[in-house]
């Protein structure tokens, strides 16, 4: 009796684990959905929600697109979102309920690289891959092997805007006012500094503010003493905003510099007349007459009646890699699609053309722009791209490459304004008293 026991038992647990493999259980194909499930964590409440907001749109703009030319690989992407509300400790919330309870078969986000540096790790657990956007912060990727970005990094864009204030704006010195709770801000100060000291320049004064600070005069007021030639802020737009309306009523006319953080559509609200001759470090211009670019901003517009910014282009590419890495990985298996994201090479993306590295961060070009308050606009002023590296066709117009300068801009770029750095350098240096302004 024991023996036919033991044989029903064996049996009837074999079948039941054919029943799980077949419902979806832990051994069940990865694609064995109708969907492909994609998880999304921004913040769309809290102090930086004008980024989770782009970032969304971008994101969706992008999965619409993509669903309608039929999907990747015979599904449909289906997008799951959840609100991280700007807080490092609900982005790692979220992104445990996308993976334990939505299975979500991989990330997209964040923007903040505080909040990416708190969830990366789950992802990176869970043998999930996540792209983040945005988020520049380097250690983002140092995370583990799952954890992607299609952004430049602090070190590049930090050393951007030291090369524009030495090289474009002439200045000898400069001040660093920066949020001492932003690893993204500490980042670009650190970098800016290096760079800036290495082309000759001296940091005379660095000061520090809070997130959510409202008054910065006392601060304003110690770098007023030094008279820079230059400020730098690297925080995102809700204080830099008001620190650029108190410097002015401070008598600081000076050049005011920042980062891909600035680039809202509420900065205009919160700085005003004040943001005249800043500049900031970003990652495309909406001026850029590439088609693809072109194309993208007024399906944007179109939709949400308002031209992308920064994050909703680089939104719009992290989904289109991911598509593209689905095609090619030919499955959503975690491990060969993380091996596919990794192998993206040249994708044309609206941000430029896009390549991972063995760190897992993109190398592209970088722009700088100068704020226009009188048409709430940008101004494209000059390209810097990594050393070493070409400047592709969709990059913007007037590119300037930072590489040596035996390094060959190649002849089929379809720019004939390309210049070199020494060109550019003469051309686009700018003023601060007649200099384009945002």
């Amino acid at each position: 009796m024991s023996k036919i026991f033991l044989a029903i038992t064996i049996i009837t647990s074999f079948l039941f684990s054919i029943a799980c493999v077949q419902k979806g259980g832990p051994d069940a194909d990865a694609d064995a959905g109708k969907t492909i499930k994609v998880g999304m964590y921004v913040d769309l409440t809290g102090a930086t929600s004008s980024f989770g907001v782009s970032t969304k749109n971008g994101i969706d703009l992008a999965v619409e697109e993509i669903n309608k030319a039929g999907g990747v690989l015979g599904k449909q992407l289906e997008v799951i979102t959840e609100d991280d509300q700007g807080r490092p400790e609900q982005a790692k919330t979220v992104v445990q309920k996308l993976i334990s309870q939505d299975k979500v078969q991989v990330v997209l986000g964040e923007v903040a690289s505080t909040n990416s540096l708190a969830a990366a790790p789950v992802a990176q657990d869970a043998k999930i891959p996540m792209i983040s956007p945005s988020s520049t912060n380097p250690k983002v990727t140092e995370v583990g092997d799952y954890i992607f970005r299609v952004c430049f990094i602090d070190p590049f864009q930090g050393s951007v805007m030291a090369k524009f204030a030495a090289n474009d704006l002439n200045a000898k010195t400069a001040a660093i006012f920066g949020d001492v709770q932003s690893d993204y801000s500490k980042g670009l100060s650190q970098y800016f500094t290096q760079e800036f000291t290495k082309l000759g320049g001296t940091v005379v004064e660095e000061q520090k503010y809070t997130q959510n600070d409202t008054d910065f005069k006392g601060q304003l007021t110690s770098i007023r003493q030094k008279n820079p030639d230059v400020i730098y802020v690297p925080g995102y737009y809700g204080e830099v905003g008001i620190i650029a309306k108190q410097a002015r009523e401070l008598g600081m006319m000076q050049p005011i510099l920042g980062g891909d953080g600035w680039d809202s559509p509420k900065l205009w609200d919160l700085g005003g007349a004040a943001l005249k001759n800043t500049y900031i470090s970003n990652h495309y211009s909406v001026e850029n007459p590439a088609p693809e670019i072109q194309k993208f901003v007024q399906a944007y517009q179109a939709k949400y009646n308002v031209k992308p910014d920064s994050l909703a282009a680089l939104a719009y590419d992290a989904a289109y890699v991911l598509a593209d890495a689905l095609k090619r990985a030919g499955t959503a298996d975690a491990q060969k699609l993380r091996d596919a994201i990794a192998a993206t090479k040249d994708f044309k993306g609206v941000t430029g053309n896009i390549s991972i590295n063995d760190q897992r961060d993109a190398v592209k070009p970088a722009v700088v722009l100068a704020l226009n308050p009188d048409d709430k606009s940008l101004t494209f002023k000059t390209t810097i791209a990594p050393a070493g590296t070409a400047i592709s066709d969709n990059a913007n117009t007037n590119v300037t490459n930072a590489a040596p300068s035996n390094i060959n801009v190649p002849a089929n770029l379809g720019n004939s304004n390309a210049v070199t750095t020494n060109e550019a350098i003469k051309s686009s240096a700018a003023d601060p008293s007649t200099a384009a302004n945002k």
